[in-house]
This record gives C-alpha cells, sequence and structure tokens, in this order.
C-alpha cells in the first residue's frame, strides 16, 4: 500500500515536467507557482512513504535499492525546496522534477523492492551514517542540476539564441555561486556520513570503503580546483554532472542496514 505513495508522488513530478514542457512548446517559459506546488506536494507525498515504511521497518526506510532510490529523490526535493526560494532559483524546479520522474519511475518499475533481514536492535551510527550519506547525493544531484543550467545559459550565450528560459535563469555568477555553495554543503554532508561510519562498531566491507572514498575524493578534488581557480567554471559544472552520474553507479557500495546480517 505505501507504494501507492511513490506513485502518486510521481505523479505530481510528471505534472511539473508536463507543464514546463507545454509552456516551452508554446514558446513563452513562464515559471510559475504551478511547478512550485506540484513539486512541494511530490515532496509530501515522498515524506509520507518514508514514515510508512520507516515505522513499519523500525527504522530509517533505507533497506533495499527501492527504499534508496525514493530517499534519494526525497533528498534532491528536499535540497531544492530549502535552497532553491532562498537563492531564487524558481526555474532549478523545471530541472530538478525531471531528475526526480526519472529516479521514482526507475525504482517503481525496476524489480528491486526485495526485503531483506535487517537487524532487530537498531545501530543509531549506522541510521546516521547511511541517511547523511543520502542527504549529500541529494544535495550533489542538485549541484549536477545547476551545472546543466550553467551549460544551458553559457551555450545560449556563446550562440546568440536566447530561448524565452533564458530570461528566467539567474546571471551565471549567482548560478555558479549557488552550485559551489551546493558542493560544499554535499561534501560536509557526505564527509560527515564517511566519519560517522567508523563509530558503528563493526568492519566495513573494503570494496564499499573504496567506493565511498572515491565519491570523497572526487567530489574533493572538484572543490580543490573551484578554490585553487585551476579549472573554468564551465568544466567544474560539467564535472559536477559527470560526478553524480559516477556516484550513482556506485550506490550499491554505501554500507546500508540491509546489507548487515540479522542478530
Amino acid at each position: 500500500m505505501d507504494r501507492q505513495l511513490i506513485i502518486a508522488s510521481t505523479v505530481c513530478f510528471l505534472v511539473a515536467v508536463a507543464h514546463t514542457v507545454a509552456t516551452l512548446r508554446d514558446g513563452v517559459f513562464r515559471p510559475r507557482r504551478f511547478n512550485f506546488f506540484a513539486i512541494v506536494l511530490g515532496f509530501v507525498f515522498q515524506s509520507a512513504f518514508l514514515s510508512v515504511r520507516g515505522h513499519a521497518l523500525g527504522r530509517c526506510p533505507i533497506t533495499n535499492l527501492f527504499e534508496v532510490f525514493i530517499f534519494l529523490a526525497w533528498s534532491v526535493a528536499l535540497i531544492y525546496l530549502a535552497i532553491g526560494p532562498a537563492y531564487r532559483l524558481s526555474l532549478m524546479g523545471a530541472f530538478t522534477a525531471p531528475l526526480v520522474l526519472l529516479i521514482q519511475t526507475f525504482a517503481l518499475l525496476a524489480p528491486i523492492d526485495i526485503r531483506h533481514p535487517v537487524r532487530l536492535n537498531v545501530n543509531p551510527w549506522l541510521e546516521f551514517h547511511a541517511s547523511m550519506s543520502m542527504i549529500a547525493y541529494g544535495a550533489f544531484a542538485l549541484a549536477g542540476v545547476a551545472g546543466v543550467m550553467y551549460l544551458v545559459q553559457e551555450r545560449q550565450l556563446k550562440t546568440h539564441q536566447l530561448h524565452s528560459i533564458f530570461y528566467h535563469l539567474p546571471p551565471l555568477t549567482n548560478l555558479f555561486s549557488a552550485l559551489t555553495r551546493l558542493l560544499w554543503l554535499g561534501f560536509a554532508l557526505y564527509t560527515a556520513g564517511l566519519v560517522s561510519g567508523f563509530f558503528i562498531g563493526e568492519p566495513l566491507p573494503r570494496v564499499k570503503m573504496i567506493c565511498a572514498f572515491a565519491v570523497w575524493i572526487f567530489y574533493g578534488t572538484i572543490l580543490q580546483s573551484r578554490h585553487l581557480h585551476r579549472l573554468a567554471p564551465k568544466r567544474i559544472a560539467a564535472l559536477c554532472i559527470l560526478a553524480f552520474s559516477a556516484a550513482v553507479s556506485v550506490l550499491w557500495a554505501i554500507n546500508f542496514v540491509s546489507q548487515n546480517r540479522p542478530s
């Protein structure tokens, strides 16, 4: 029954995407509150699912890949709702909704909602480790979205083919500043997740640690390059997209609750 909440959430994000596509086809893009409220409603359904599934499991609902992807989609929506309005990135919703829609559609269609045996006793450090890592992924995802927005605007300026959507994009300097803040936010959360992994009280699988640190080093290198001005903003934006794609590909490597033998 809880999957129906995710179906309802997915429909909300689908409506937001359809509304954006319709306005683009008309040739005049105008960001409206409709999209924002559709995303808010989708977020409410996501939160309801996590609450219902969490109470059923008696722990943070990140025990299989289905729950992981839904938690990731929830994290993306959460970071957008927290950051977007604050930095006047209302248009980011037009780019965020398709990403969330893609993640949730994949989760619903793929046969990955498999219940695994979990510990009877909840390990708070393991819960913190997994949840912080996934929320960090949400920030990394929004950094990737900001990277897409940056590249779209930069290309339109370069080719002198300005679409109506261009006039609703924030200035490149503001967009790059928001991208940098999202990178730092995600990096800080991910670091907290990694550090907490050492307090779980049991050894973590070597492959999982290698993959987790590889993601950490990748994003740390991007931030270092940004701080030292070694790469142009365009390349930083492209690397944010590449880094998130690589991070998602190793989601299986995070030490989730389900991968611990029951006690």
